[in-house]
């Protein structure tokens, strides 16, 4: 399969592929952000 095979050594690495990343990266971390300030904001703002 291919989520198991080994990276190759030959393989250019690929820039475009290296910035997908990164933006997926910070996608998700700006999403658990925001899911953490809603769940805070709902714990503490009780009137």
């Amino acid at each position: 399969m291919y989520f198991f095979r080994k990276k190759d050594p030959t393989r250019p690495t690929s820039f475009n592929l290296r910035v997908m990343h990164i933006i997926n990266w910070t996608a998700i971390i700006l999403f658990l952000l925001a899911i953490l300030y809603k769940v805070g904001e709902y714990l503490f703002s009780k009137s």
